[in-house]
């Protein structure tokens, strides 16, 4: 018996079909999805739902066998495209990177008058009502994930899991609704919404919840992802707040602590891009080229400059710029610079850990910012003091979309039994 899971990321669309009961990975398919409209405007990032699903539906339809039992879907949050009344998109996709909630509105900006984010579902819809965007045939809106579901099971309106919901702003985590009007369907639990070619599909959950499914074998580890963005993540009993935190909705009333940085691993690919573009004036050099010239740099960095890696600012202050110091006539060096840009990501998640004054068990990493680098992991295990457990499978996102989706159809009894099968390298 196998399950599927699908993975919608920003960049490309993951299929896994693993075996149920060992978790073996059988198959997985990887797109890239090309999916970017190009714009005028600076600020907008969009991209097209239709060729979004037609590539998801390429990967299930290679997936499915006699023998699937089951199918989730997880995928990128806080972006929305507007449906119509038969449950037809009738706008691009709003991604998370779209940043019009940070235009001006008044004397302040779209996202702060509604104390939200930019790239936030609800305040990409407040921007698009304020300014005459919304399809005059639009009657709902939700993420990418939830309208791939819909297109599965031949929804006419979506059915949004609690995961989803919070991510795009304006939601009430304990009482799990809206706060400005919008009343879609709102799941809590495992549920089954509908049937794709006689299989049940499970209604769609945030990647960064389905990540951490299938990843946190002991429920007292915190998680560390990175991949595009990085997270620190911990389950938890009770809401914790802080400066940097976001409290997420999970599985079974349970909460996720979240410390989000929105460069994460993207800071490093933007050092491999400033080196790419100083080695690259007379010919092309392959990216995994430079990663492996900077891997060669991190094996003799010393000193260390010290940088602060928030290139791309903060939930709370997108204002905020990233920095380098500590430079003197020694440090000043490709090869301090490079380990400076490790270590300023892996202090960014330390810091926001330290938010949660929470004890912890040991460190879990996922995401390939984490696999592809093994002196970042050295750095998490020093800076953390325990080692860091590496799960055996990869794709977490979508082998936790699996997983929920297993446990949907009643594959597994409880979670308990579903985590039996993550296996750590």
């Amino acid at each position: 018996m196998q399950i599927i899971g699908i993975d919608i990321g920003t960049t490309s669309i993951c299929g896994v079909a693993i075996d149920a009961q060992s978790g073996e990975l059988l198959k997985s398919i990887t797109l890239n999805s090309n999916a970017f409209i190009k714009s005028d405007k600076p600020f907008e990032k969009i991209q097209s739902p239709q060729k979004t699903i037609s590539l998801a539906l390429e990967i299930l339809d290679n997936l499915i066998t006699d023998h699937t039992a089951a199918i989730g879907v997880t995928g990128q949050m806080h972006g929305i495209v507007y449906t119509d009344q038969i449950g037809n998109a009738v706008s691009p996709l709003y991604t998370w990177q779209d940043k019009r909630g940070d235009e001006a509105f008044g004397n302040t900006t779209y996202a702060k008058h509604l104390k939200s984010f930019a790239g936030y579902g609800c305040v990409t819809d407040f921007y698009n009502q304020q300014n005459n965007l919304v399809p005059q045939n639009a009657v709902s809106f939700c993420t990418i994930t939830d309208y791939l579901v819909m297109k599965l099971c031949s929804l006419n309106e979506p059915v949004m899991h609690s995961t989803n919901a919070a991510s795009l702003g304006l939601y009430d985590i304990k009482k799990n609704r809206f706060t400005n009007g919008f009343t879609p369907q709102i799941a809590t639990d495992y549920q089954i919404v509908g049937e794709y070619k006689n299989i049940p599909v499970s209604v769609a959950v945030g990647d960064n919840q389905a990540s951490v499914f299938s990843t946190l074998k002991n429920q007292g580890d915190l998680l560390i992802n990175v991949g595009t963005g990085s997270q620190a993540s911990i389950i938890c009993d009770h809401i914790i707040t802080g400066e940097n935190l976001e409290v997420r909705p999970y599985f079974e009333n349970k909460y996720l602590i979240v410390g989000a940085a929105l460069c994460g691993g993207r800071a490093y690919s933007m050092l491999k891009d400033f080196y790419k573009s100083i080695l690259c004036k007379n010919g092309d050099i392959a990216d995994d080229k430079i990663y492996k010239l900077m891997d060669e740099m991190l094996e003799k960095a010393s000193p260390t400059l010290l940088v602060d890696t928030r290139f791309a600012g903060t939930r709370k202050d997108p204002e905020i710029c990233g920095s380098i110091n500590g430079i003197t006539t020694e440090s000043f060096t490709p090869e301090a610079l490079t380990k400076g840009v490790l270590c300023g990501m892996c202090n960014e998640l330390y810091n926001m850990f330290l938010e949660m004054e929470t004890p912890i068990n040991g460190i879990v990493g996922s995401g390939n910012g984490i696999r592809k680098n093994k002196y970042f992991i050295k750095l998490c295990e020093k800076k953390f003091k325990t080692e860091m457990k590496i799960p055996a499978h990869l794709e977490e996102a979508a082998v936790g979309a699996a997983m929920f989706g297993g446990i949907s159809a009643k594959i597994y009894e409880n979670s308990g039994k579903a985590q039996e099968i993550i296996k750590y390298r």
